[in-house]
């Protein structure tokens, strides 16, 4: 019943914070863990863990933001602050990609040790914590429909995959000894080529919203197809929906009967808004504009 009740906001902002604090955990661990076992590829995985301390923080702030209600300058909402968290977010995970591979090229070109054995179960348990979390945060962002969220979980999805490619790299240098030292730091290198990829993965969904880029063909139809069964409504004649934060507002052209007054065509087009709103498709606001329908028969 409590998670019911939880609204999408808190709801966000409650696996952004459990994201802080496994986040912060894991800098100390895989820090520690790579400086003692000479690993920078774990090193390296800890400063991804750093960059996602930043960005969920950046994330929290936002979600706080996008929550103040609407006011004069913004009779929309603040919805907006949650698109421009994710491109933020992307950045931070290029930036965090090019730190990583500078350092890597670095270590790869200065001869160290092989890195110790047990620095492959820290990884393992680095993978699992960071997978679980990144299923956990990514199936709240897609039941809130916030790109801020998602952006968030595929932050984590990196984490697990710089510590998988530095799971490789340890395995190869441990297991083939003298000679591939460099596997561990060439490991380090290739994740990087994940993390951008997922960092592209979360600033084109999250630029296009802020360009109000229309929704699914699907969403469109569903919201055209709920206004459709009220019984005055003849046609639904256009559609035009945008994403605000985690919420959707419509306009929309209605059909009724030419007969029917001003008064009846008002109520009508209210409850239709009505309508829309109580549907489980996380619409805010309808503008709907009545028109008089001309059976063309």
């Amino acid at each position: 019943m409590e998670q019911a009740k939880r609204s999408p906001s808190s709801e966000a902002i409650r696996t952004t914070q459990l994201g802080i604090i496994i986040s912060i955990i894991l800098i100390f661990v895989k820090g520690i863990s790579g400086h003692l076992g000479q690993s920078y590829a774990l090193i390296a995985d800890a400063t991804e863990s750093g960059a996602d301390v930043i960005s969920s923080g950046l994330l929290w702030v936002a979600l706080i933001y996008a929550q103040r209600p609407p006011d004069k300058g913004h009779p929309y909402g603040h919805g907006k602050a949650e698109p421009v968290a994710a491109i933020l977010i992307g950045f931070f995970l290029l930036a965090a990609a090019g730190w990583i591979a500078y350092h890597s090229i670095a270590f790869i070109n200065t001869p160290h040790e092989l890195p110790k054995s047990y620095t492959l179960i820290v990884l393992l348990l680095v993978i699992a914590a960071k997978e679980i979390l990144f299923r956990y945060v990514y199936a709240v962002g897609k039941r809130i429909n916030s790109q801020a969220v998602i952006a968030d979980a595929y932050h984590h999805r990196s984490d697990a995959i710089t510590s998988i490619a530095a799971f490789i790299g340890i395995s190869i240098a441990i297991f083939l000894g003298k000679g591939y030292e460099g596997a561990d730091d060439w490991a380090a290198l290739f994740a990087c080529l994940f993390i951008i990829y997922n960092a592209f993965k979360i600033i084109r969904p999250a630029f296009e919203e802020i360009m109000d880029k229309a929704p699914s063909d699907e969403l469109v139809a569903a919201i055209s197809h709920i206004a459709s069964l009220h019984i005055e409504v003849k046609k639904v004649e256009k559609c035009y929906v945008r994403k605000m934060g985690l919420d959707y507002y419509v306009d929309m052209h209605i059909e009724v009967d030419g007969n029917t007054n001003v008064f009846d065509a008002h109520e009508i087009a209210h409850q239709v808004k009505d309508e829309l709103r109580a549907s489980n498709l996380h619409i805010k606001d309808t503008l709907i504009h009545v028109e008089p329908y001309l059976n063309k028969k």
